[in-house]
């Protein structure tokens, strides 16, 4: 097998790939004309008629999309095609209480899993590997996407899912698992539990991991490497778009290829929305150009990254991303689940917490750490501790149960969090996310 898993669109010419993208972008927009209502009403307040759209170059006259229009138009608002046409779902973790819901026909799928064979391949995976996907499965995009790529690609697949670790390397060691699929910092826990447990880098058969979904810097990249002897791959995505497999890294590792004949993207000023040119540092705004399920035009993405369109060696001429280098929103993303601070004061108000607290997010041993403190007001300030243990206890689980990842909670005196006299500072953001 080569190098590329599709070689005569990853390597297609520039105007090959605009007559691509030309073709694509016309019949899309007709169809969410046509098929999301949602979409239209933007459309015509926005004067633009499907026939305004000839080429990709007049994509700038169509409406933006953001996540608080997913929220608004949950769960059908934004859907595609007939609900009888579809034939599986994806979910983020909640924002606000309302999941971004994204739809899938069998079509969207095959292209979804193209995209992550071609991340695959370009790591060098074959039809020979061992492909151990410990992403989750259900809901989160993660596990489905590689293992439908590791099928397409033929390797053979360990859909493991997350955690389990004792159990992760037994599967690793005894059927010598070449290729690891998982966020970058459990890549690194694996590493680490790998060295505890007495095992050297040359002790296991891996050759090259791919790892998305959470920000990681070139410095744990080079420590992943160096724990489990591979060579560490980028990949980036989003569910409302489809999953990983949006962009993915080649062996020159000089920013991640965008598979641009299914996704166009665009640089824009964040605050103004005016599209910035090659090179220009903004947010990622990306448009989907043949989903049918879920079909998302200009969504804005709130990843602040740069596009080049440089010649790579590797011989792909789609559009390369940079990594993330921060987002135009409040969002973090912990443990690759997407956490918003309102997220956690909507969880505050409704179990009768006034809303002055502080959350602090920190990486011990690379694993992301989620520490919120919480003011009592004088009402509700105890001096016994296994009350106020058992109240934290009980936050810790309505936490949970909105974020679908686990907060240690500090339920702490009155006035005991410092004041701002501008704006509060919610968020104390430890790690090191950005080179």
């Amino acid at each position: 097998m080569s190098n590329y898993y599709q070689e005569e669109i990853e390597t297609a010419s520039r105007d090959e790939i605009i007559r691509i993208q030309n073709e694509k972008l016309v019949k899309q927009v007709k169809r969410v004309y046509e098929n999301v209502p949602y979409y239209r009403d933007l459309m015509d307040k926005k004067g633009v008629k499907p026939e305004d759209i000839k080429s990709i170059d007049d994509i700038r006259k169509l409406p933006f999309l953001s996540k608080a229009d997913l929220r608004d138009a949950y769960p059908y608002g934004l859907l595609g095609t007939d609900i009888k046409n579809c034939v599986r779902i994806q979910s983020t973790s909640g924002t606000t209480g309302r999941r971004v819901v994204a739809f899938y026909t069998q079509h969207d799928i095959d292209l979804w899993e193209e995209c992550c064979a071609r991340a695959i391949v370009a790591a060098g995976g074959t039809n020979e590997d061992v492909c151990q996907v410990c992403y989750g499965y259900g809901l989160f995009t993660g596990g489905p996407g590689l293992n439908g790529g590791s099928h397409k690609v033929g390797c053979l697949t360990l859909p493991m899912s997350s955690g389990y670790t004792d159990r992760q390397i037994q599967f690793m060691m005894d059927l010598g698992a070449t290729i690891l699929c998982c966020t970058p910092s459990y890549a690194a826990y694996i590493g680490e539990t790998l060295k505890e447990k007495g095992y050297k880098p040359s002790d296991n058969k891996l050759k090259a991991g791919i790892f998305g979904a959470e920000p990681w810097t070139e410095e744990m990249r080079r420590n992943i490497q160096e724990s489990l002897g591979i060579k560490a791959y980028d990949i980036y995505g989003l569910t409302e778009t489809s999953g990983p497999g949006v962009a993915f890294e080649c062996e020159e590792q000089h920013g991640m290829h965008i598979n641009e004949d299914h996704f166009y993207a665009e640089i824009i000023d964040p605050d103004t929305g005016e599209v910035l040119p090659e090179g220009s540092k903004g947010e990622l705004v990306f448009t989907s150009l043949d989903k049918e399920g879920f079909p998302l035009l200009r969504y804005r993405t709130r990843d602040i990254c740069v596009l080049s369109r440089e010649k790579c060696s590797c011989g792909r001429t789609h559009v390369r991303m940079s990594k993330p280098m921060g987002r135009s929103d409040d969002m973090m993303i912990i443990r690759g689940v997407n956490v918003f601070p309102s997220q956690i004061e909507t969880v505050l108000l409704k179990e009768g917490y006034d809303p002055n607290y502080q959350i602090v997010v920190d990486r011990e041993r690379n694993n992301d750490t989620l520490d919120v403190y919480v003011e009592l007001n004088p009402d509700q300030f105890s001096d016994k501790i296994a009350d106020i243990q058992n109240r934290e206890k009980s936050l810790e689980g309505a936490m949970r149960a909105m974020l679908g990842i686990g907060a240690k909670m500090h339920l702490v005196p009155p006035k005991s969090i410092a004041r701002s006299e501008g704006k509060a500072v919610r968020v104390i953001d430890k790690r090191k996310l950005h080179d």
